[in-house]
């Protein structure tokens, strides 16, 4: 890790200790819809876990840390987080699970309108974020 990434990944913590105790709340937030996001059909994980990240490089260098060496969703995040984006067929599954799963819920498991309309506008977020604004890897193209 050179230094440029070190400096990435170094929590800018902020003085003012309710902003900093806020920064957790929401980063706190967010890793837990993110990981519901894991197990139901249409809610984006890894733009979850993102925004917990922001959140807690604001905050808290200890939960930044914790965060970014997940086994599962840290590699992810630390490339995100480095500009490496992710590898091709991991953005491919992903837009593929979030259309699959959403398009399942949206059509046949969801009775609720409003949850219905919630589902299909959080899937679409998710495709269009992760096919327009997440770069893919370069490792994913020489194999």
């Amino acid at each position: 890790m050179n230094d440029l990434d070190k400096d990435i990944h170094t929590a800018r913590e902020t003085n003012n200790p309710v902003a900093k105790i806020l920064w957790i709340i929401l980063g706190s937030f967010f890793v837990v819809v993110g990981a519901i996001g894991a197990v139901v059909p249409g809610l984006p994980t890894t733009l979850f876990l993102i925004l917990a990240a922001a959140c807690y490089i604001r905050s808290s260098q200890k939960l930044y840390d914790w965060l970014i060496t997940n086994k599962t969703f840290g590699p992810y995040l630390k490339d995100y987080r480095e500009g490496r984006g992710m590898p091709r067929n991991a953005k491919i599954l992903a837009v593929s699970m979030i259309i699959l799963f959403a398009g399942y819920a949206v059509i046949f498991a969801i009775d609720e309108l409003i949850i219905r309309i919630i589902v299909a506008v959080s899937g679409l977020i998710g495709i269009f974020y992760v096919t327009f604004k997440v770069p893919v890897t370069e490792d994913f193209d020489k194999d």
